[in-house]
């Protein structure tokens, strides 16, 4: 008689025992050896923390005061208005052709986006950057690593130091505060934060990079250069006492803060010494004593009010010293004096012509940048305490300080009227049968955008083509360019308007682009 219980228990032995030959054979063979299991990692330091525990402290402080500073480090992306130049030595497009290369006329204003960095100072939005960053923008924008983007107005520049100043409208800002760059000395560990690549398509954004001093007061000619390529009458006054360093410079962090161990600002980064244009070892910042010197006057009276000693100088050589019987080969040798009549504060306080100035209130000058930082510091009317050698003896002079002849930059004529669809960075027209053919529309009614502006508040959102019908502006319905521009025209600076917008394949988005100032 069948057993099922009895039937179901031999087939279960029979596999137990075929399941124990088979692993019995299996590791005669090895095919169940140790390389198929786990391995065990171990987690130990390779090397004693002890052993390397300066290093260690290095490395905490460096995180701690990137995690103090770069949230008051900002981008800042600019926009400027540049006449494009003539293509193939002048010959125009054919206009058969033009449709297709979208390029604008030779001679039209076409825009160029720029930037770099900047670094708050003030909780209520006080920004020091570049001079060169922001000159001659039309559009400010400032981006707060918290990814806050404010536009920013510019409060002055000053041509002379590279040194400007924007603010943004904001309250409980996070801030940095000022070391003191005289004291810093050559091989001091120094980091500089900024966002560089701008413009390069690969945006490194709030990039922290370490270094050391390599050496101060560098003379570039950098900024009296640029100023005399710009026809620029006051290169003269052009102040350049560099501190140079080995920590990671390169386009884009230009404005951002070269800071000290303590995390406090010891220097602008500026300028890079470079035969591609990108870092090669060699960076320079502005001294901070200097920069914050001008930002004090920006702030205060939209301009810098610049002290003048009124000495045409230049540094003291081997043979200067032992003409002039000095103790050492240092300071800077009075050759003329600045104004056209030569009454200048130095001149009426009694300084001659081949005098060698060897300090400023007791502080000594080596140096040509020195002097003119040290001068500068100080306020149009202040008394300094000049320390000079004449015929091999040195004397004290006092002299009151003058204000330098500086001529202010010409006043920029006020903005034209601007078009309720120029607010978003884009030209628009009525659809035709002929627009909605060529962009693939099926229905013909409606506006369509025919042109975007490059680095415009419509591109920055991701529209960077023409071709999109726009159907609602804040969610009324828009039927014709009459009720686009009645919707824009109310709109204001800083405002947000939600477009929806719809795709020659039927879908519809809804993007928010905000207004940014004029």
């Amino acid at each position: 008689m069948f057993d099922p219980l009895r039937s179901k228990l031999r087939v279960i032995l029979y596999s137990a025992v075929v399941f124990t030959f088979g692993m019995a054979a299996a590791s005669s063979f090895g095919w169940t050896g140790a390389s198929l299991a786990m391995p065990v990692v171990s987690d130990s330091p390779q090397v004693p923390e002890e052993s390397v525990r300066a290093a260690l402290d290095l490395s905490n402080a460096f995180v701690a005061i990137s995690d103090a500073v770069t949230p008051a480090v900002v981008r800042i992306a600019t926009s400027r208005t540049r006449t494009t130049a003539a293509r193939g030595g002048g010959q125009p497009i054919p206009e058969e052709f033009r449709q297709f290369f979208r390029m604008p006329d030779p001679g039209s204003q076409a825009p160029v986006q720029a930037g770099g960095s900047g670094f708050l100072v003030s909780q209520d939005g006080y920004i020091l950057t570049n001079d060169h960053v922001v000159s001659g923008a039309e559009e400010i924008r400032v981006f707060l690593q918290d990814r806050r983007e404010f536009p920013a107005t510019l409060v002055g520049t000053d041509p002379t130091t590279d040194v400007a100043v924007i603010k943004i409208e904001g309250a409980g800002l996070p801030t940095l505060s000022f070391g003191d760059s005289d004291r810093l000395r050559v091989g001091e560990w120094v980091l500089a934060v900024g966002n560089p690549g701008f413009g390069s398509g690969n945006q490194l954004d709030y990039t922290v990079t370490a270094g050391i001093v390599s050496a101060k007061g560098r003379p570039l000619d950098l900024i009296g250069q640029g100023l005399r390529m710009q026809g620029n009458q006051n290169s003269q006054f052009a102040i350049e006492d560099f501190i140079q360093t080995d920590a990671v410079i390169n386009p884009g962090n230009s404005g951002g803060p070269l800071v000290d161990l303590q995390g406090q600002v010891v220097g602008i980064n500026s300028a890079i010494a470079s035969e591609t244009g990108f870092y090669q070892g060699y960076g320079f910042a502005i001294p901070v004593a200097l920069a914050r010197r001008v930002m004090e006057d920006l702030i205060e009276f939209g301009v810098v009010r610049r002290p003048w000693l009124g000495v045409s100088i230049v540094e003291v050589t081997p043979e200067d010293a032992e003409v002039y019987g000095l103790p050492e080969v240092s300071g800077v040798l009075v050759q003329g004096f600045g104004g056209e009549d030569e009454q200048t504060p130095a001149r009426r306080s009694g300084i001659q012509s081949e005098d060698v100035i060897v300090a400023i209130d007791g502080r000594p000058v080596r140096r040509v940048g020195q002097l003119q930082q040290t001068v500068a510091q100080r306020r149009p009317g202040d008394r300094v305490q000049v320390t000079i050698y004449r015929d091999g003896s040195p004397r004290e002079v006092t002299v009151q300080l003058g204000e330098a002849p500086i001529a202010s930059a010409p006043v920029q004529a006020a903005a034209a009227p601007v078009r309720s669809e120029e607010k978003l960075g884009i030209s628009a027209r009525q659809m035709t049968p002929e627009l909605a053919e060529q962009f693939g529309y099926e229905d013909s009614t409606g506006v369509i955008v025919d042109g975007v502006q490059a680095g415009g508040p419509a591109a920055r959102r991701g529209l960077g083509a023409p071709g999109w019908k726009i159907m609602e502006i804040d969610r009324q319905p828009v039927a014709n360019l009459e009720d686009m521009k009645r919707l824009l025209d109310v709109v204001q600076e800083g405002q947000v308007v939600s477009l929806r917008i719809g795709l020659s394949d039927g879908s519809s988005r809804v993007v928010n682009i905000r207004v940014p100032p004029r």
